[in-house]
């Protein structure tokens, strides 16, 4: 199996950490800009893309912080979603970690700048 790398990618999000934090975590609001649909039953999270489902366990939550979610079928890959906070402007942006193979290196980064683009739609931050 082809090893994945490692990607950081960083979005300024003109919102509150205290609102945001609920479109990176709940099922409901992850489904208005992140997956086609999302579903939660017993631990586990079914991510829908294109009738694709993909299963993640939520590794690690830190309220109105970051959601770590690891999948299930592609160990010990993860992503997560962190949101920062500049102590001196309160500035707020999300941090993203993700995994991908190095020749769809640049289809997720457009992917997740489609999503975040979507996600600010969806709480107003535009």
């Amino acid at each position: 199996m082809e090893q994945k790398i490692e990607i950081h990618l960083e979005y300024i999000i003109n919102s509150s950490p205290r609102i945001l934090f609920p479109f990176i975590q709940e099922p409901n609001a992850l489904s208005q800009w992140f997956a086609d649909d999302v579903n939660f039953k017993d631990g586990i999270y079914e991510f829908i893309w294109d009738d694709e489902v993909n299963l993640a366990r939520l590794a690690s939550v830190k309220d109105n912080k970051s959601v770590r979610f690891k999948w299930i079928e592609d160990e010990p890959y993860y992503f997560e979603i962190e949101i920062i906070q500049d102590e001196l402007t309160n500035d707020v942006a999300l941090s993203i970690t993700d995994f991908v193979k190095q020749d769809n290196l640049e289809d997720r980064k457009q992917i997740w700048n489609n999503s975040i683009g979507y996600l600010q739609s969806v709480i107003g931050a535009q």
